[in-house]
Order: C-alpha cells, then sequence, then structure tokens
C-alpha cells in the first residue's frame, strides 16, 4: 500500500503546480510533511518542446522541490472532461494516497484546461468518499477516502483569492522549479516560437505577483489560494 499522503497536487498540465504553488509545496516539504504531485496530462499540446521533454522537467522539478511522488495520469490534453471515466481515475489516485489536503486549479481561467480541472478534482474528492463507489487497484479492492480540504490556486487571472500562505523563504527553490521546464519559459538562444509564457515578462509576472500578494500581509513574497467552502480557524489570533 502507498504512503499515506499530508497534500496531493493535481495540475492539468507539467508546470502547473510549480507556477502556482511550488513555493507552498516547498514550505511543506519543509516542515516535513508528505507531499506529491499528480498530473493530469503530459503536456501534449504545447507549443514548445515534446511530451518527453516534459516528462524529464517534471521529474527535475520534483526532485528540487523535494516531494514524495510524482505521477502522470496521461489524459488528453486539451481534451479530457470531467466525466465518469476521468472521475473513477482521480479517485482510485485519491484512495491510493489518502491526502488530507489536495492542492487544484484555479476554478476560472484562461487556459480552458484548468477550470475544467478543478472542477473534475473538486468532484472526484467528494465522490471518493462514497462507499458505493467501487475501485480496485492491482486487483485489489481500494476504500473510501474524502480530502478533509480542498483549494484551487491562482493561476494566469487576477481573481481575489480566499488566504495567502507566506512563501518568503521558498521563493527561489519555486523559481528554481519552474526553471527546470527550460522548453517553456525564456531562453533567449531558443528557436522555439514565442508563446504567452516564453517571455522574461512573464517570469518576472510569476515573482512580481508573490511579492504583490506578500506586500498585502506585510511579508516578502505569498500564494494565494480560493476555496469553495468556508475557511475556519481555531482562534482570531491564528491569522496573520
Amino acid at each position: 500500500m502507498a504512503k499515506q499522503l499530508d497534500i496531493l497536487a493535481f495540475g492539468a498540465h507539467p508546470d502547473d503546480v510549480e507556477l502556482s504553488c511550488g513555493g507552498t509545496i516547498a514550505k511543506e516539504v519543509s516542515s516535513g510533511k508528505k507531499v506529491g504531485i499528480v498530473d493530469l496530462t503530459r503536456g501534449e499540446l504545447g507549443t514548445r518542446g515534446s511530451a518527453d521533454l516534459r516528462d524529464r522537467e517534471a521529474k527535475q522539478a520534483a526532485s528540487i522541490l523535494g516531494v514524495s511522488i510524482r505521477e502522470n495520469l496521461g489524459f488528453r490534453d486539451g481534451f479530457f472532461k470531467n466525466d465518469e471515466a476521468h472521475q473513477l481515475e482521480i479517485i482510485k489516485i485519491l484512495r491510493k494516497y489518502r491526502p488530507k489536503v489536495v492542492l487544484c486549479n484555479a476554478q476560472t481561467d484562461r487556459h480552458i484546461d484548468h477550470g475544467r480541472a478543478a472542477s473534475l478534482v473538486h468532484d472526484a474528492c467528494f465522490l471518493s468518499g462514497l462507499l458505493k463507489i467501487e475501485t480496485v487497484v492491482d486487483d485489489m479492492p481500494q476504500t473510501p477516502w474524502r480530502p478533509s480540504q480542498v483549494y484551487h490556486y491562482m493561476q494566469w487571472n487576477n481573481d481575489p483569492c480566499d488566504f495567502v500562505v507566506d512563501i518568503s523563504e521558498f521563493i527561489d527553490k519555486k523559481m528554481a522549479a519552474i526553471l527546470a521546464y527550460a522548453s517553456q519559459f525564456y531562453d533567449e538562444k531558443s528557436k522555439e516560437p514565442k508563446t504567452p509564457i516564453s517571455s522574461q515578462q512573464f517570469l518576472d509576472s510569476i515573482q512580481n505577483r508573490a511579492a504583490d500578494l506578500g506586500r498585502m500581509i506585510g511579508v516578502g513574497y505569498a500564494e494565494g489560494f480560493t476555496t469553495q467552502r468556508q475557511l475556519a480557524v481555531a482562534q482570531i489570533s491564528d491569522l496573520i
């Protein structure tokens, strides 16, 4: 049986997680939490690079962040659906790793895969707790599991976030994990076609957004999240 994870982060594409919550993951790993990443697709429709290259880059980024596991479900980039077949594959992963917290794509975003992935993972997290949905992996029946929390990380759109996480000590590790995807981001020597994320300006915007979120809570850098349920704290002093 796979070891239980504290946090499992899902991304529609390799690099979604690093770009959006890489600092939070690095911070949690540093505190001793067991964290995993699951990519839904191999990003095969990406203009630059190839799926095989993205596989290698994702492995390098996972090593930089120090996560316990990284898997790729091989869904069809651009065309996966929030339907029963895809939900069942997510449920199998949830029941395999039994995470307490799930992180997943933004609910609304420029890329059509991101909002669809957000709905798919959110729905699967609920369904995974239902006893009468039966799943089998490696000839072994799985038991129901529902994460305690599902949070959506921020992506391209500048929507308001429900809470932010101080990642000041981990911004360098976040950026290093992002730069592991050398095929996707700015490289002055690259002959690949330009894309909305291949400029130096885009890389700067990732760090600038983290700085702006940090500024609003009085720290150096932060990452933002939204949630579809009410947030709670044990006492008001838990807020910073």
